[in-house]
C-alpha cells in the first residue's frame, strides 16, 4: 500500500547520480548552502539602510507603501534564497554528475503539479485558520490602513514573486537533494527523518520560537518529504510551501515562523486565544491548530489516489 516511499520518481532521479555523499557531508554541505546563500542579501540591505536609514534597530519602514514594501520584502527573499539553486546545480553537475532536473524538476504535467500543490496549499492553511476562526481565536485587527485590505493589493502580489523562489529554494534543498541521495544511499526512512529535521533545525534561530512551534517545524517536514514523495516530483511541494508562507504572512497577515514581512496584508488577522492553540507571537505555526492540519494532511497523502510513474533514467534528458 505504501510501497510509493521506497518506489518512487525521486529516487530513481537520485541513483543517476555518480556517487552520493555521505550522510555528514550532506548535513554539512546543506547547512553551508543555506547560510552562504543569505550573504546574497546584504547589498539589498544596505541599499535599504541607505535610503531609508535605521529606527528603532530596523530599517525605517514608516514612510513606505504597500507596493514598495513588498517590492524590498520580494527583493530580499529572492537575494537571500537563489544562491540555493546555484550551489545545488554546481554540487550536482560536478559531483555527482547528473542534472539539475533531476532534483525533481522534470517537465511532464509540471504545471498541473504546480497549480496543484498552491491550492493544497491555500485549503491547508485556511484551515488552520478556519480552525481558529470558529473557536473564537482570530479576529481581524484594524491596522495602518495603507498596509492592508485592497490598498495592499500591489504590494500583496508583488511580494509573491519572493515567496516563490524562498519556498521552492527550501524545498530544492531539503526534499529535492537532501532526502533523495540520502533515502537513496541509505534507506528511505533516514532521508525522511534526516531532511525533515534538518528542515526544523535551519527555523531554529527564528524569533519567539516554542516546542509546539519546533515540533510543527519538523511536521511540516515529514509533510513535505511525504507530499514529494507521492507526487514523485518537486514542483507541487515547491507550490505548496510558497503560498503557504504567502497565505500567512500577506493574506492573513500573520507572523511567518517568527517574523514579520513587508508587502502589507489583505486581511489583518489577530489570534486571541491561549498560544498553545494560535501560536501566539511565532504565528500560527506555533499552535496546535497548525498540528491538527498537518497531521491530516499526511492521512490524506497517505490515500491519495495517484499513481507515481516511474521512468527509466536514460529519459532524462540534461
Amino acid at each position: 500500500m505504501f510501497s510509493w516511499i521506497e518506489h518512487n520518481r525521486l529516487l530513481t532521479l537520485a541513483r543517476q547520480a555518480a556517487r552520493l555523499p555521505h550522510i555528514l557531508i550532506v548535513l554539512l554541505l546543506g547547512l553551508a548552502i543555506a547560510l552562504l546563500s543569505q550573504f546574497g542579501a546584504i547589498p539589498v540591505i544596505m541599499a535599504q539602510v541607505f535610503i531609508y536609514g535605521i529606527s528603532e534597530n530596523a530599517i525605517d519602514t514608516s514612510e513606505m507603501s504597500a507596493l514598495v514594501s513588498g517590492s524590498w520584502m520580494a527583493a530580499t527573499l529572492l537575494s537571500s534564497f537563489a544562491g540555493i539553486f546555484l550551489f545545488l546545480w554546481l554540487w550536482t553537475r560536478f559531483f555527482e554528475k547528473r542534472s539539475f532536473s533531476s532534483l525533481g524538476f522534470e517537465l511532464p504535467n509540471a504545471l498541473i503539479k504546480y497549480l496543484r500543490g498552491f491550492l493544497i496549499g491555500i485549503i491547508i492553511f485556511g484551515g488552520a485558520v478556519g480552525l481558529l476562526a470558529v473557536t473564537g481565536f482570530a479576529e481581524i485587527e484594524q491596522g495602518n490602513p495603507s498596509m492592508q485590505g485592497v490598498t495592499a493589493l500591489g504590494g500583496v502580489l508583488v511580494v509573491l514573486a519572493g515567496w516563490l523562489v524562498q519556498g521552492a529554494a527550501e524545498e530544492t534543498l531539503t526534499r529535492g537533494w537532501m532526502l533523495p541521495v540520502l533515502s537513496a544511499r541509505y534507506k528511505p526512512w533516514v532521508g525522511i527523518l534526516v531532511s525533515s529535521l534538518f528542515f526544523a533545525v535551519l527555523h531554529s534561530l527564528n524569533p519567539n520560537l516554542s516546542v509546539i512551534a519546533m515540533v510543527n517545524l519538523a511536521l511540516f517536514g515529514f509533510f513535505a518529504a511525504f507530499y514529494a514523495l507521492r507526487e514523485g516530483s518537486l514542483w507541487g511541494i515547491c507550490a505548496l510551501h510558497s503560498v503557504w508562507n504567502w497565505v500567512q504572512g500577506n493574506i492573513f497577515g500573520f507572523e511567518v515562523s517568527g517574523g514579520s514581512f513587508g508587502g502589507g496584508t489583505l486581511l489583518n488577522l489577530m489570534e486571541t486565544g491561549p498560544d498553545w492553540l494560535t501560536g501566539g507571537p511565532f504565528g500560527p505555526e506555533g499552535g496546535l491548530a497548525v498540528t491538527f492540519v498537518l497531521v491530516v494532511g499526511m492521512a490524506f497523502i497517505f490515500f491519495w489516489p495517484v499513481k507515481t510513474q516511474e521512468v527509466s533514467p536514460e529519459s532524462v534528458q540534461e
